[in-house]
């Protein structure tokens, strides 16, 4: 079995002999770690993509808009996760951003993860009929594990969900009330024995 080390490594070289530059080159490399840490295909779907970009003009995105659309073919996943990382604060004031006809979205899956942990908010994370909810680059939760994943997406949503709590006021106050028996009521006996209680100046 192979090292996560290996893995981000070898993708990183083999982006960068694709004529990715070294600084495009390493985020792969750690966006494709991250797939195969998590259990999905990375380094089968950079392949498939490496060997479709040698016969396809992917278009790339640069400056992202709340609906992106390519003006000719496909849009490049890897551009576009690398320009999705560097914009990330602009574009979660956006709440929402959506994109027509990306290549290998999965390649676009890592890059939304190590953005939902800068911003420290989940992202959620259409294409098609597809879902992943992502959590601060922790896990990604998806009912998509062991099935092929598209070469290209029609349409895919960027959300930026906000942080709330997953439960009521109500269940809060009742669990608070039953932590509160586990409280010491402080007495005489428990304040001399406190800390730095009893020490004397000698001075």
């Amino acid at each position: 079995m192979k090292s996560l080390s290996e893995i981000e490594t070898t993708s990183k070289r083999a982006s960068r002999a694709t004529g990715f530059s070294w600084g495009v080159a390493e985020e792969v490399g750690k966006s494709v770690r991250i797939l195969e840490l998590f259990g999905f295909p990375g380094i089968r779907n950079l392949n498939q993509y490496y060997q479709n970009r040698n016969n396809e003009n992917f278009e790339n995105l640069n400056l992202i808009n709340q609906n992106n659309k390519p003006s000719k073919s496909i849009f490049c996943p890897i551009t576009l996760g690398v320009s999705f990382l560097d914009q990330i604060r602009t574009l979660e004031k956006l709440k929402k951003c959506t994109f027509e006809r990306v290549a290998f979205p999965l390649l676009v899956l890592p890059f939304l993860s190590r953005g939902s942990e800068v911003i420290g908010k989940k992202i959620l994370f259409k294409f098609d009929e597809h879902s992943f909810l992502i959590n601060l680059n922790v896990n990604i939760f998806s009912n998509f594990f062991l099935k092929e994943f598209p070469s290209k997406a029609k349409n895919i949503e960027v959300s930026f969900l906000e942080n709330e709590d997953t439960f009521s006021d109500e269940d809060w106050k009742n669990l608070y009330k039953l932590s509160e028996e586990t409280f010491v009521e402080e007495t005489d006996s428990l304040k001399e024995s406190a800390a730095g209680a009893g020490l004397t100046d000698n001075d």
